[in-house]
């Protein structure tokens, strides 16, 4: 977006413009009709800006309350946080007690919002443009005078003196690629410790594919799973570190699970039982299945596979869980033969460890009845297997 796109959205007859398309829903059928009627009242790239603006908009939906008040470019929407993530962070900070946060690469400020209910915010970018749209956002929130724009590069602005430090790197490079290394993040993650020799109590939002290697040892890592889905990682310093290393958050109902939740041996692995529980990612990315197995009396059915299998079910939000009514080891033609005898029609094909391909495997099953089951293509002390079960 153009500085003079920026001024027109803004203005009386750019606000006016947002506010007549708002309730429009834009899709790939019907977005000439509005730029047509757009182009009938201003110049074409003033249509664009309130075209996209309004497109923004209603994707921004998902994760912000205030999206229709709010503005975007695309790839700052796709990086942001969503809000139920930044107030998770943020809450944190409060508790701390830091009044007084930087936010290095703060973007659109999806999480300054969060951070200034509370604390004032310095929120730093190297573009413009961002900057802006951070500000008017936090006065969508009604949290303007808690947020101070600051344009600069990261890599040549001396730390601020201030509380609190949350960091949130680029993790793709200029094409759109993901970045896999923390040494690769833009800037690197080794810039939070120049910070941290001023401001000890600092967050860094990273790739929740992390590698386990780079973890840095004086850091809380935090996998955060929303509605079942694994969305980012944090890592936590001083006095924003609790005491365990590794944590798993379900959002949005705040159940947190750590090493220190239930501590004892390693738990074996057994043949599948009368359940089965898929653990949430966050659970699995924290390496945290062996304390969910001694939370739940479960076990492995395989010592790389990350299913756990019980005799009785027990209520828990880290997992889902499934009732089974058979296993065997893999083969195709016997289980056709099961699905076909059970009246099977409509199977959910699951796998984890197994090279078979979901798509390929359901067109050869055939399926003609009238019943449901979800299938597990998977291992079972280190053979190729498959169950067969019902969810829960």
């Amino acid at each position: 977006m153009e500085r003079d796109q920026w001024q027109f959205l803004i203005s009386d007859q750019g606000q006016q413009l947002l506010a007549e398309t708002a309730d429009f829903p834009l899709t790939q059928q019907n977005h000439l009709q509005l730029a047509s009627q757009l182009r009938e009242q201003v110049a074409p790239n003033l249509a664009h800006a309130v075209m996209q603006t309004t497109w923004l908009r209603q994707r921004a939906a998902a994760k912000f309350s205030h999206a229709g008040q709010m503005y975007f470019t695309r790839e700052a929407l796709e990086q942001a946080s969503a809000e139920v993530i930044a107030g998770h962070r943020a809450r944190r900070f409060f508790i701390a007690g830091v009044l007084s946060v930087a936010d290095l690469g703060c973007g659109i400020g999806g999480d300054a919002i969060a951070l200034a209910a509370e604390a004032a915010v310095i929120g730093i970018d190297q573009d413009w443009m961002r900057l802006v749209m951070a500000r008017e956002n936090a006065r969508a929130y009604s949290r303007g005078a808690g947020f101070e724009p600051l344009q600069a590069d990261l890599h040549d602005l001396v730390p601020l003196a201030v509380q609190g430090v949350f960091f949130d790197p680029a993790r793709r490079d200029n094409r759109g690629r993901r970045l896999r290394s923390v040494a690769d993040y833009r800037p690197p993650l080794a810039l939070i410790d120049l910070w941290r020799a001023q401001t000890p109590n600092a967050a860094v939002k990273i790739s929740p594919a992390v590698n386990y290697a780079e973890l840095p040892s004086e850091a809380e890592v935090e996998f955060i799973s929303v509605e079942g889905e694994v969305r980012e990682a944090v890592l936590w310093y001083g006095d924003l570190r609790r005491r365990n290393e590794r944590r798993a958050t379900l959002l949005p109902d705040g159940a947190t699970l750590t090493e220190l939740d239930c501590p004892g041996t390693a738990v074996g692995s057994t043949i599948p039982g009368a359940f089965l529980y898929e653990p949430d990612g966050a659970v699995i990315r924290g390496h945290l299945v062996q304390t969910l197995a001694r939370q739940l009396g479960a076990t492995q059915i395989d010592p790389e596979i990350a299913y756990l299998t019980a005799a009785e079910q027990l209520p828990t939000p880290f997992a889902r869980c499934f009732s089974l009514e058979a296993w065997f080891p893999f083969q195709l033609k016997r289980l056709r033969h099961y699905l076909r005898e059970h009246d099977v029609g409509e199977v959910i094909i699951k796998k984890r460890g197994s090279p078979i391909d979901p798509l390929a495997l359901r067109q050869q099953l055939r399926l003609q009845g009238t019943e449901q089951r979800v299938i597990f293509l998977t291992h079972v002390l280190e053979e190729p297997a498959v169950l067969i079960g019902r969810s829960l």
